[in-house]
């Protein structure tokens, strides 16, 4: 089962959260039917999203966009306060190695482009903050953008281990906070500790929980465990909602669509759910439309 822990220490300086993102990175990717470097890189980004999410208020939720000029094209993710967590790439079929034989990350969402953080967190408008991407890596990425537009010292590791055959072994992640104010006898400890301790993706293959990781980084530090939350694929579409999407096209558009096309198929992104709806349900929107027009 995935699930993630969030912890604090006891001086109240540093917040660190380990998640553990396997099923739900193999259930997005075998939707989506991505070869193994696009498993990888959205596999990166889900537990990304994850993380992030997991810093909300209830009912808030996050979405990640990294756009690069690599094959990939995109990768989208959406999670919420609550560890619901869904996202698809731009191009599913891309499956780019190094020399070496692993898998090409930076090279597959490409050395230019952007990671855009849009936060919905209950206001009129949501909070939204870019920048430019580092290294592709993801991790390095969202550590810098949480630098530099959310001003908060961050260490990001995320990993995973993608077999040949394009099942996700294993995928997790690590996301360390220092809070103001700022502890930096604590931080150099934890940077050493990082700097010693074998990479994530050995540790997670060793079968090491996101409870003993955190054991590891902080050991020597105390710290209270906060919580400990599950974590799985969900996707917010419904019919209604695509209802209002095509709403929001207008009334030429729809009665285009009901003359050229005598009705509309909508496919969501995010799970590959399809919605129908035949000329009768284009003709009841239109009136729709019409009826709230003339109330108005």
């Amino acid at each position: 089962m995935d699930y993630l822990v969030r912890i604090i220490t006891k001086s109240g300086n540093v917040r660190a959260l380990a998640c553990l993102t396997t099923d739900l990175v193999e259930d997005i990717c075998k939707r989506h039917g991505t070869l193994p470097t696009a498993s990888a890189a959205l596999g990166r980004a889900l537990t990304a999203g994850t993380l992030m999410g997991a810093f909300l208020k209830t009912g808030q939720r996050v979405a990640l966009r990294f756009e690069g000029n690599g094959p990939l094209k995109k990768i989208i993710v959406e999670a919420d306060s609550n560890g619901s967590v869904r996202g698809y790439v731009g191009n599913p079929e891309v499956n780019l190695q190094k020399p070496d034989g692993s898998l090409d990350v930076p090279g597959a969402i490409g050395r230019a482009g952007f990671l855009t953080v849009a936060k919905d967190l209950g206001m009129r408008e949501p909070y939204s903050g870019t920048v430019q991407l580092y290294t592709s890596q993801v991790a390095q990425d969202l550590a810098l953008y949480l630098v530099e537009s959310e001003q908060i010292p961050s260490a990001v590791g995320l990993a995973e281990y993608v077999e040949p055959t394009g099942e996700v072994a294993v995928s997790g992640g690590v996301l360390i906070q220092a809070v103001p104010p700022v502890d930096t006898d604590v931080v150099e400890k934890l940077m050493a500790r990082i700097e010693q301790l074998p990479q994530l993706s050995v540790l997670l293959r060793e079968g090491k929980t996101p409870e003993e990781i955190l054991e590891l980084l902080f050991a020597g530090i105390p710290y209270d465990v906060l919580e400990k939350r599950e974590l799985g694929f969900a996707c917010s579409c419904s019919r209604e909602r695509i209802e209002r999407v095509l709403i929001s096209m207008g009334r030429e558009e729809l009665a285009s669509l009901r003359e050229e096309q005598h009705g509309a198929e909508v496919t969501c992104e995010f799970c590959g759910q399809r919605y129908s709806f035949s000329e009768a349900d284009l003709v009841g929107l239109i009136a729709g439309m019409a009826e709230g027009e003339a109330q108005a």
